[in-house]
């Protein structure tokens, strides 16, 4: 028994998983933290070309 206590202990596969684990939760993390810093200034320049545009009236000309 002793034998296979040293077998698991000295195993690193499980190790190294969750060492991925936590690298992508932090690279998710990241990601939704710069996409909510992002968003907040694009999505009001968005919504004043969107009401410019929106206000423009287009002569055709025929």
């Amino acid at each position: 028994m002793l034998k296979r206590y040293k077998l698991f202990a000295s195993e690193e596969d499980g190790a190294v998983t969750v060492d991925w684990v936590v690298l992508t939760a932090a690279v998710v993390s990241l990601a939704g933290i710069a996409y909510s810093a992002i968003n907040g200034p694009t999505g009001d320049v968005s919504l004043a070309v969107s009401t410019t545009i929106g206000g423009v009236t287009v002569d055709s000309g025929l």
